[in-house]
């Protein structure tokens, strides 16, 4: 049976909880991704913050991007995370519970890992629309 650990996007970006949001938008900008995971001081996961997080809780409000910490938009309640080991029926039924897109993956509470619904969809039905459209070069 496939574990989080075979599908997961191992290449996971973070940044402190202290770091700005412009700090965080330039590394998403640079990097071509989506989405940071937050660690607290001892490495273990604090959050995540998507772009999307940025431009809903930070543009809209008008807060400064130089000066406002992503600690102060990150989502950090009860974060949904599964373990390397964790099954992929335990990633789509947190998912589809939460209606989330992406979960990060922790062994000893640090981050090791993100699993996201194109990953599932890729491993799920390779066939797929879904699955197809995870596979594309991002288009930045």
């Amino acid at each position: 049976m496939a574990q989080i650990q075979d599908i997961m996007t191992k290449q996971v970006t973070t940044v402190g909880d202290d770091a700005t949001l412009l700090e965080v938008a330039r590394l998403m900008r640079d990097k071509k991704i989506g989405d940071v995971l937050v660690t607290k001081r001892d490495g273990s996961l604090r959050g995540i913050v998507t772009d999307r997080d940025i431009v809903v809780r930070a543009d809209a409000d008008a807060k400064p991007l130089d000066k406002t910490k992503v600690s102060d938009i990150c989502s950090d309640q009860q974060i949904a995370k599964l373990e390397p080991t964790s099954s992929i029926e335990e990633a789509v039924q947190i998912m589809r519970d939460r209606a989330i897109r992406r979960v990060p993956v922790v062994q000893n509470g640090k981050p090791v890992g993100i699993v996201s619904i194109g990953d599932l969809a890729r491993h799920k039905d390779p066939g797929s629309a879904l699955a197809q459209i995870s596979s594309a070069a991002p288009n930045n």
